[in-house]
């Protein structure tokens, strides 16, 4: 049977199994989100450490009278598709996202709102941070809505995800450097290696200004909020990674691309090796790294089975 007659037949299975289907999808599954905005402040200080431990664990953070952010919240909800061919009625889901999340949060300081951040009043509380503030929203909408999974930007360079498994979070911290490589295996002949790399084998190496995203996984800490500490985090992908990486020639100038082709896949499996113990050593498990390479290409590793 030729191309042509596959084509055919293919669209002729599909449409008789289409027509089997219920009208307008009812009982397929589905999962939909919803997005919503607000803007808050918060303010890192817990009452039983002083002064200078405060400011040692959460740095500028600890400020008085804190800072502000504006928050963007991703809803991920799962279901089948009803008679009318939706999972929810989109009016019903925004009316509950802004019953119980956006209005009482939207223009306040976190620290006042809900009793979960209330730290000068109860040893039960914790601190504000993105990943407690999620566990906090999904304990609201969970009655409400068909929950699959939570994210919420902070910043652009930093959110978490929240998958309703007890206190469990993932935490993403977003960078960059900038970096030259050359694509070509130094047993094969430029005329070989042009074969497999194009032009990214020419021998002088071209630039890329790389977007590097960390993903963390970890529990949450019952009195700060935080699945690891996020300076030290921070400060780990900075030296461990941006700072030998940045405005370099990756072949020549960091090690382990002298003998290994320096491909967006290879950057990442090394940086994953490079911070997975580091990383477990901060309290936090690796879990993705996301590296862009340009708009049209990029390398995901996993650490560990991927949820997010």
């Amino acid at each position: 049977m030729g191309f042509r007659a596959l084509t055919v037949a293919a669209q002729v299975n599909g449409h008789a199994a289409t027509a089997d289907l219920a009208p307008h999808g009812q009982g397929r599954a589905c999962v939909i989100t919803r997005r919503a905005c607000f803007s808050a402040s918060h303010h890192y200080w817990l009452p039983e450490l002083d002064a200078a431990e405060n400011k040692r664990r959460f740095g500028p953070c600890s400020q008085a009278p804190g800072h502000g952010h504006n928050y963007e919240l991703i809803v991920f909800m799962e279901g089948v598709l009803d008679a009318d061919g939706m999972v929810l009625n989109l009016s019903e889901v925004k009316h509950a996202i802004r019953a119980e999340v956006t209005d009482p949060l939207d223009f306040h300081c976190l620290n006042n709102t809900w009793p979960e951040f209330a730290v000068e009043q109860r040893a039960e509380a914790a601190l504000p941070t993105t990943e407690w503030l999620l566990h906090a929203i999904w304990q609201r909408l969970q009655p409400l809505l068909p929950l699959k999974a939570l994210r919420l930007y902070e910043q652009p360079t930093l959110w978490a995800d929240y998958l309703g498994n007890a206190m469990e979070a993932f935490l993403t911290i977003r960078t960059h450097f900038s970096a030259a490589h050359r694509l070509a295996r130094p047993e094969l002949s430029q005329q070989e290696n042009e074969q497999i790399y194009g032009k990214c084998a020419r021998p002088h190496g071209h630039g890329h200004n790389y977007f590097l995203e960390v993903t963390v996984r970890g529990q949450i800490d019952a009195r700060t909020g935080m699945v690891c500490d996020l300076a030290a985090l921070q400060q780990l992908v900075q030296d461990l990674v941006v700072e030998p990486f940045d405005h370099t020639f990756l072949n020549k100038d960091v090690p382990f691309f002298l003998d290994c082709v320096p491909t967006a896949e290879n950057i990442a499996l090394h940086i994953s090796d490079r911070l997975n113990q580091p990383i477990a050593a901060i309290g936090a498990a690796l879990h993705r790294i996301h590296l862009q390479e340009s708009p049209n290409n990029a390398a995901v590793i996993y650490a560990e089975a991927a949820l997010v």
